[in-house]
């Protein structure tokens, strides 16, 4: 009897195709309003108003480019650093709300309604009106920035588990088909198609936003380019309403966090001193009730001996993360430097900031690529391209990117009719003859370092971490970009003329020094997938407490 390897053919297969497109679609508008958004944010903050125009928008593409305030690009780096931190800072917040108190779906909801009233604060930052006093457009801008990112950090925080949790597929087992023949179901190479299928997702809204609002920007005006998505955006609460009762939900678990820093804290009594004292094989035994008499729990050990391997798993996972600030500093560029990079190039017409959009272009042609082709040929060929491996060779694709980046940089310079000063030529033209087409090759390799690291972190997020804190650890992936970009802010003053060769010089040696450093640092984690990957679920509330017992029996 043939017995085969095998996964669900598609991701969306193990839920009914209605309930996985209700919560994919969410998932795309919002990603579409979001980075609609934000690809103009750079040409807005940075550039003054073109003359003869009070929207932004330019009446000759050749040698006008879009903008509104006028700030330069140094504010212009600071304040979307300064989005991308907070957007990142604010899934903490939403995720222990729904993993504590409302559930995934209800968080999305409330989330979706805050970000919603940011877009509409957006929008008013861009009237032409708002836009002739600066000082009160920056103010309004600001506002919603704040406001929408805390939408978005509920946002972000708690759909990825919700898509997650969509499936069926359980632990690792073997199925027999209706033709007899068996196959082995796995429950990790599922997961990771859902992760990749819905960074997909993501892209396929990030790519059609950032597209056209860059074309609205640059000929009609900043205050279209942030309206569209707003309307846009108007889909997320109706689609999320027809699915109320069609979601598969996981019902909030109480204060699952705090009772895991306690037993975290009870179990490391004594012992944090000790070098690699959470790799000790019995660091978490004292704190397992089958270890500990009943008269002598404390009252908050109400849980069983499975809920401390989960949470010890969880630990490993959130340990994982700790090197993805470093490779964050290389994608972040994609957000700044690279689109200021653009403005520099001959661009052939188009908006400078159009072409950030090879990145999620790239990465809707590769992840079906290596989806279908490239992982399952390396499995055939008994070649394990484990998380660990993938996120390390994540890192390296991210150094080269910044590589590349650096030569382009080095060369704008050398050819522009300004030499240094290229941001803020006044030649004719003002740019470089070099075409914009050159920073293609920065664009897909940071594409391809998504794919290995940021795809496979979500997925690692998901898969390690207790079912009742999958929204925590996934906000403790994402917050790792929060950090990176407070990083980012100590790196502004290369972020300027005549030092961008060295901004992307020393984003690429960190990003190779973490690449070395992470797999130095977890490739020993290789051997233990399997093991993690099948801890037992367990229950913080198995365990009642004997007062409790007492009490009952009174």
């Amino acid at each position: 009897m043939r017995v085969q390897t095998t996964f669900l053919r598609s991701p969306l297969l193990s839920c009914r195709l209605n309930i996985a497109d209700l919560v994919l679609s969410p998932q795309l508008a919002e990603r579409f309003s979001y980075y609609g958004s934000t690809v103009v944010f750079t040409n807005f903050i940075q550039r003054g108003l073109p003359a003869g125009s009070t929207t932004g928008s330019v009446s000759n593409a050749d040698t006008q480019r879009a903008g509104a305030l006028g700030l330069g690009q140094r504010a212009a780096t600071g304040l979307t650093t300064f989005n991308s931190f907070w957007v990142y800072v604010t899934p903490l917040f939403g995720a222990y709300i729904a993993d504590t108190y409302w559930g995934r779906y209800k968080t999305i909801c409330w989330a979706v309604v805050i970000a919603l009233v940011g877009h509409v604060l957006l929008t008013v930052s861009a009237i032409p009106s708002v836009i002739a006093n600066p000082n009160g457009s920056l103010a309004c801008f600001v506002i919603a920035i704040v406001v929408m990112g805390v939408g978005t950090g509920g946002f972000k925080s708690n759909i990825a588990p919700l898509i997650a949790e969509q499936t069926s597929v359980g632990n690792l087992r073997v199925k027999t088909l209706k033709n007899g023949s068996q196959v082995i179901l796995d429950p990790v190479m599922t997961t990771s198609r859902i992760f990749m299928y819905f960074y997909l997702m993501i892209n396929v809204g990030a790519l059609i936003g950032q597209i056209g609002m860059v074309y609205a920007e640059q000929r009609v005006g900043f205050w279209l380019a942030y309206l569209l998505p707003t309307v846009v955006f108007l889909l997320c609460p109706l689609v999320l309403w027809l699915g109320n009762s069609r979601y598969v939900k996981t019902a909030p678990s109480g204060s699952v966090l705090g009772k895991s820093m306690r037993l975290t804290m009870a179990a490391g009594k004594g012992k944090w001193l000790k070098p690699k004292a959470l790799a000790d094989p019995d660091f978490w035994e004292p704190v397992k009730p089958s270890n500990v008499e009943p008269s002598k729990r404390p009252s908050w050990m109400t849980y069983d001996d499975a809920f401390v391997d989960e949470v010890k798993r969880g630990l490993k996972a959130c340990k994982v993360f700790i090197w993805y600030p470093l490779w964050w500093l290389t994608y972040n560029q994609c957000n700044n430097n690279l689109v200021s990079q653009a403005a520099i190039l001959d661009t052939g017409g188009l908006p400078n900031d159009i072409l950030s959009n090879l990145d999620p272009f790239a990465l809707i042609i590769i992840i079906p690529i290596c989806d279908i082709f490239i992982y399952p040929a390396l499995r055939r060929a008994g070649i394990n391209f484990s998380p660990i491996k993938k996120i390390a060779a994540g890192f390296f694709s991210g150094a080269l990117a910044m590589l590349c980046a650096a030569i382009v940089q080095h060369y704008a310079y050398k050819t522009n009719p300004c030499g240094y000063s290229a941001a803020t030529c006044d030649a004719d033209p003002p740019y470089s003859p070099l075409n914009v087409w050159i920073q293609t090759p920065s664009y897909v390799l940071i594409a391809l370092s998504e794919i290995f690291a940021s795809i496979t972190g979500l997925e690692y997020a998901f898969t390690k971490a207790p079912k009742s804190m999958r929204s925590l650890v996934m906000s403790v992936f994402l917050f790792m970009t929060a950090l990176s970009n407070a990083i980012g802010e100590a790196f502004l003053p290369l972020s300027n003329d005549p030092l961008l060769v060295w901004n992307y010089g020393v984003f690429g040696v960190i990003s190779l020094i973490a690449a070395i450093g992470f797999w130095f640092s977890f490739r020993q984690l290789d051997r233990d997938e399997f093991i993690l990957n099948e801890i037992a679920e367990g229950n913080n509330l198995a365990v009642p407490h004997p007062q409790d017992k007492e009490a009952n029996h009174a």
